[in-house]
């Protein structure tokens, strides 16, 4: 991550945020700013964006935007676009090298968050690519997880995956 001195960190990081694929290309090519800039808050752009604005995504990663960012409560992109039920950006975040199996502060990974958030759609694509064994601070894997939520459809696809 690069610290930012002259204000294009939060440029970078506003475009991002309103979804601004336009400005947030042009910032990266026209003002050669690194893609993880900090802004004012220690945040990347990757970690400020529009979540659904895929696009945004994809064009931070092209220029080398690290999808395994975490934040001070060890957040990554990958678990807030599970969080927020955003399965095109999650899989945008996959395919340039994110981890679906980087705990949060309370060991949480993203399919737990998906599961609690019920975002079956979610769900479903992190399965495989999940370790569903996977215990968070309370000691509870992704069923475990399922079942506290009372969602018997998840429970019912992570069983068989469980053995």
């Amino acid at each position: 991550m690069v610290l930012d001195g002259f204000g294009c960190g939060k440029s970078l990081s506003a475009a991002a945020a309103q979804g601004n694929v336009v400005a947030v290309r042009r910032i990266l090519q026209d003002r050669r700013v690194e893609p993880d800039t900090l802004n004012e808050f220690g945040k990347t752009a990757l970690q400020v964006m529009m979540m659904g604005c895929t696009s945004v995504a994809r064009v931070l990663l092209e220029h080398g935007a690290d999808p395994n960012v975490q934040d001070r409560c060890g957040v990554t992109p990958a678990h807030d676009a599970a969080r927020t039920g955003f399965l095109d950006t999650l899989r945008a975040l996959v395919e340039h090298g994110a981890s679906v199996n980087i705990p949060d502060h309370s060991g949480s990974i993203p399919i737990h968050i998906a599961i609690r958030e019920g975002h079956w759609d979610v769900v479903e694509y992190l399965a495989p690519l999940s370790n569903l064994s996977h215990r968070d601070s309370r000691g509870a894997n992704a069923l475990d997880v399922a079942r506290a939520a009372r969602a018997p459809e998840m429970v019912e696809v992570l069983e068989p995956m469980m053995n």
